[in-house]
């Protein structure tokens, strides 16, 4: 068998120049790239062996790496995160690249509505659409084009490894949905160069096979066009090329994409030009053939993928198909379940052999059946599960596990669910807590599994936890009266007043929602759960020292903090209170204690009890009052004439207070 190499095959300018780059960039210090550099598992896996690993986010590059712009490119905004972080950036965007970013970016700033065709979840499409603002609308088929609205002004490019074809029958049709169009062809001249060299090519040989990244756009497009014109075979490596591919012909193509390195094109180049027409063993091809029958279920390769249907190659006397939307109407093929060529599949016959002779194939059906099977499992293990928020609906979230899933809002977490929207795109651990296959109805939950969790530490903790013990917490809520503490499961109170010795008026004053904090169990109840906690208790309390600090007979000065019935209480310090009694305000009768006293007076008083093993001290301002007479009174006999009186003010200033800090 005959051989032919495309006559442009394999690494363009752009893709030799970011791994040129990358390379460089190594020798001399630690590099990560932002997404696989190339789309080659192969080559990606021989950067990694060089020191250069793939990272999906900013957060994960550390401060002495370099960040490699892969040949796809980014928007701005990963720019200035890095400038953000102080990352050193190495670009290796393609030059065609960046020539379509400035190109978008000009046409949106003139107020041009941006179209970008291309592949919306490709990078480099990503990129693009960054540089031309959050209007800029990305399409990929004709169809999408005819559904794009009218705008005065648009501008319209194209990804740089589209079909020229292709681009040019949108720009047509665009024509018709503006005044004023302006046409940006920003596809490479290597890409259609390559394609153009594989078309040709595979017109004249019996079989193609196509070389590169099956997650490449650029390799994906050079097999779809020779698809279009002769049997092809999309591979990574030699090792899955299959000698059965061969039979019967008398020649082979051979090209490769954009991201494919020359030594992989050798080996395959290699491998082909070994094999021989008389090593196929015939009985076995035929042996392979599988039982076509309605209902049953076959495996293939896909080999050819058009607008309309996906081609399978299931070993029979010609392809099976699988339509993107079926005799109903419904779509089957969803955008997250698009194939490749050369993906290996499972489908069920749904039609032996239509009008064209093919069989008619479902892969959802097959997918749906499977699904079926593992979730019956699960409904009767009640074994968790994991899946995906794929939409929000009223009153829940749909998920995907093979079939649509449904968790209502009352399932999704412990608390209250205001807003759904928070949940799409994550995944959630889930239990079925119904299952009806014959109305392909799944009711899941994850509130189930997360009281379980919540159970057991409760369990473990109440079992483990005594009084007097000192656990950490985080407040989860504050309220007038306390802070609510999470200690592991169960949520414990810190009253208010077991926060500090200090006086405060809010939770606030001290802690906020998230504290960690270290905290003393008070009281615990196992029958009930309910726990409270102590943060005070872990200080060292004031009264330790109040027998020294405020002797009896010791004259002290404080602030009024309460008035009652009975009295008045005096902060004496943080923690400190002292009662002077209603019958100790004064050396009269007083009624009420408002008639002497307000809450924030300074006063001075005399200790007449000290009981800190209560925490009890009493004070007297008539004490201190008569005192200072008395000693008015023997001041005046010493030093004063008889004709001279002396008054209480006299004495009262030439009393020292006791210092009340000690």
């Amino acid at each position: 068998m005959k051989v032919k190499l495309a006559a442009k095959a394999g690494f363009c300018f752009g893709v030799k120049r970011a791994l040129d780059m990358a390379e460089r960039t190594v020798e001399t210090s630690s590099a990560v790239s932002l997404g696989p550099l190339i789309h080659n598992q192969q080559v990606v896996k021989r950067l990694a062996e060089r020191g250069i690993h793939v990272v999906d986010d900013l957060e994960e590059v550390l401060a002495e790496q370099a960040l490699i712009i892969r040949s796809h490119g980014v928007g701005p905004s990963v720019y200035q995160g890095a400038e953000n972080k102080g990352i050193e950036v190495v670009d290796a965007t393609c030059p065609f690249v960046q020539k379509a970013q400035r190109l978008a970016a000009g046409s949106a700033q003139m107020g041009e509505q941006v179209i970008v065709m291309g592949d919306k979840l490709h990078p480099e499409v990503q990129g693009i659409l960054g540089w031309a603002g959050k209007n800029a609308i990305p399409i990929q088929t004709l169809e999408e084009a005819k559904k794009i609205p009218f705008y005065p002004k648009l501008a319209v490019l194209a990804q740089t490894t589209q079909l020229s074809e292709s681009f040019e029958r949108i720009v047509e049709e665009l024509k018709l949905h503006t005044e004023d169009l302006t046409v940006h062809n920003t596809i490479c001249n290597a890409t259609a160069e390559r394609q153009k060299a594989a078309s040709e090519l595979a017109q004249t040989v019996d079989v193609m096979v196509v070389v590169g990244g099956r997650n490449s756009a650029n390799t994906q497009k050079l097999a779809s066009i020779c698809a279009e014109l002769t049997k092809t075979h999309l591979i990574e490596t030699a090792k899955e090329l299959e000698v059965d591919w061969f039979k019967g012909s008398a020649s082979a193509g051979l090209t490769a994409g954009a991201s494919t390195p020359d030594w992989i094109i050798e080996e395959v180049y290699q491998k082909m030009s070994e094999i021989k027409e008389n090593e196929m063993d015939m009985a076995n091809w035929f042996e392979s053939f599988q039982d076509l029958h309605l209902g049953a279920k076959v495996t293939g390769k896909v080999v050819k993928i058009t607008n309309e249907e996906i081609f399978v190659d299931i070993g029979w006397k010609s392809e099976g198909i699988i339509p993107f939307v079926d005799e109903k109407g419904v779509r089957q093929i969803l955008s997250k379940d698009l194939l490749s060529i050369g993906d290996e599949i499972t489908a069920v016959v749904i039609r032996v052999e239509n009008e064209e002779g093919h069989t008619v194939l479902s892969k959802r059906q097959a997918d749906e059946e499977k699904a079926q099977e593992r979730l019956e499992k699960l409904a009767e293990s009640k074994e968790e599960l994991q899946a995906k928020v794929i939409e929000v609906v009223k009153g829940g979230l749909l998920v995907d596990v093979g079939l649509r899933g449904f968790v209502p809002a009352s399932q999704i977490q412990l608390g209250y669910v205001e807003d759904l929207n928070q949940f799409l795109a994550q995944t959630l651990r889930l239990r079925i807590i119904e299952f009806d296959p014959t109305k392909r109805k799944v009711v899941l939950s994850q509130k189930i599994i997360l009281e379980e969790e919540q159970a057991n530490k409760r369990r473990n903790l109440l079992d483990t936890v005594k009084v007097g013990d000192v656990v950490t917490g985080v407040v989860r809520r504050l309220t007038d009266f306390g802070a609510f503490i999470d200690i592991g499961g169960i949520d414990g109170l810190l009253h208010v007043s077991e926060m500090s010795y200090a006086r405060i008026q809010h939770p606030s004053e001290i802690l906020k929602t998230g504290d960690e904090v270290e905290v003393q169990v008070l009281k615990l109840e196992p029958q009930t759960g309910k726990l409270s906690l102590g943060l005070k208790q872990l200080k060292v309390s004031p009264w330790v020292q109040v027998a020294e600090k405020y002797p009896i007979g010791s004259l002290v000065k404080g602030v009024v903090v309460r008035i009652v019935t009975f009295g008045a209480f005096v902060e004496l310090e943080d923690g400190v209170d002292g009662l002077v009694h209603i019958s100790q305000l004064a050396d009269h009768r007083v009624n009420k204690v408002s008639e002497v006293l307000k809450v924030g007076d300074m006063v001075s008083a005399k200790v007449i009890e000290c009981k800190p093993e209560t925490k009890r001290i009493s004070l007297s301002m008539r004490e201190m009052l008569k005192d200072a007479a008395q000693a008015s009174d023997e001041e005046a006999i010493v030093s004063q004439p008889e004709s001279q009186p002396v008054t209480i003010g006299d004495v009262l200033g030439k009393i020292t207070l006791t210092d009340t800090d000690g």
